[in-house]
């Protein structure tokens, strides 16, 4: 009898993550696997990317709308007791033998503790990872503890886990999945792209930007995207692709300064969602990705491109060396991009070792899956908090 196994998604981001593991899932044969989506997938502001999972021919077993539509600290909270409410019928209703989740959203803690309750086991991609400029930081902590398995993207993060008391023979590194997609994900030539999105653009002649608030500065987003735009102002030969924000506290407003502004600088075209297949390809092709996102410290290295990393938000994370951090200030992000433009930041980016695995993520996850659920001794749920011996 195949197990039932829960993967929750609220994001663009987050699916695209999900995908090879959700085909894996599916092909391995030993598993029944249900899809639902919440959070940013299902609000038309976001672009209801929940369309982009079904034309990927993924069905979807329940949408669970939990946003709401301001972005304030308060309209988050009210959407994580949303978030808890509706997956605290949803598991009633059709318990799985386990729930994976996907890194430090909001909405992913609230699912997590639906799922606690009914004594679900759950597995936790990305942990042991640390962003000290965002509230996710706490957020992934508290997800790996509610957690039984554990598949982080490096070494390092591995041991971070077994650090926070988590069991080494449930703790595993298999990379990341967004190295995956890079390696193995037919992608678009840059002509190609430029016909798809009705935009013009050239190899090399542009850059992806993606930029989130920072949860954890008060009122630090619109101070920090105008640096972010004075900067882009002074490359007017470039082409910009920007990719709105998340369904973050403040994520709203970073959104509504791009769409006012794209308005008046031909050189931008900004989208809600360009989906994997087309973000990656764009990438690909780009002179340079620059912003706050996590996507600029894992696929970046991986498609060879250097990375202009803005502000605190990524702080604590490992990055290859093609990742060049700047402080939110017009020059000093004007200089980083110059650099990350140069022969010699092209070099580095070319050249740098990309620490998130070798691209078979997905299988990794699988086999440990069918090796703790699908094997013929008792699954039990109960762990001991491992302690590690050191000295502080």
């Amino acid at each position: 009898m195949k197990k039932i196994i829960t993967v929750v998604t609220a994001t663009r981001a987050e699916y695209g993550l999900l995908r090879p593991l959700i085909f894996g899932l599916k092909e391995c044969g030993s598993f029944e696997v249900r899809i639902v989506v919440t959070g940013a997938h299902l609000a038309p502001e976001f672009g209801l990317t929940y369309q982009e999972i079904e034309k990927d021919g993924v069905e979807i077993h329940r949408k669970i709308d939990i946003l709401l539509s301001g972005d304030s600290p308060a309209a988050i909270s009210k959407s994580m007791g949303m978030a808890l409410i509706g997956f605290a019928d949803y598991f009633q209703e059709y318990p799985c033998d386990a729930l994976i989740v996907l890194g430090d959203r909001y909405e992913t803690m609230a699912v997590c503790m639906a799922a606690g309750s009914q004594r679900i086991p759950i597995v936790h991609l990305h942990g042991g990872e640390t962003t000290e400029g965002a509230m996710d930081e706490a957020i992934r902590h508290s997800i790996t503890k509610m957690s039984y398995l554990h598949f982080t993207s490096c070494e390092t993060y591995r041991k971070r886990v077994i650090q926070l008391g988590e069991s080494p023979e449930r703790v595993y590194n298999v990379g990341a999945l967004g190295v995956e997609n890079c390696l193995h994900a037919p992608l678009m030539s840059v002509e190609e792209l430029m016909k798809d999105l009705q935009f013009p653009l050239r190899a090399k002649g542009y850059a992806v930007v993606t930029f989130h608030p920072v949860t954890l500065e008060d009122n630090s987003a619109k101070e920090q995207i105008f640096s972010l735009v004075h900067a882009m102002e002074k490359f007017p030969k470039l082409s910009f692709i920007i990719t709105k924000a998340n369904a973050d506290a403040g994520g709203r407003t970073v959104n509504r300064i791009w769409d006012r502004l794209a308005q008046t600088h031909p050189n931008w075209l900004v989208v809600t969602s360009l989906g994997m297949k087309r973000y990656l390809s764009a990438l690909k092709g780009a002179a340079f990705m620059i912003g706050n996102s996590s996507s600029g410290i894992l696929e970046g290295p991986a498609m060879k491109i250097p990375t202009v990393n803005i502000g605190s938000r990524q702080r604590g994370r490992i990055m290859a060396k093609s990742v060049f951090s700047c402080p939110p200030e017009t020059e000093k992000i004007v200089q980083t991009m110059q650099f990350a433009l140069s022969a010699e930041g092209q070099a580095l980016a070319h050249d740098a070792e990309n620490p998130f695995g070798d691209g078979n993520t997905s299988q990794k996850i699988v086999q440990a899956l069918v090796k703790t659920f699908c094997s013929e001794s008792k699954f039990l749920l109960d762990k001991k908090f491992y302690d590690v011996d050191f000295e502080v």
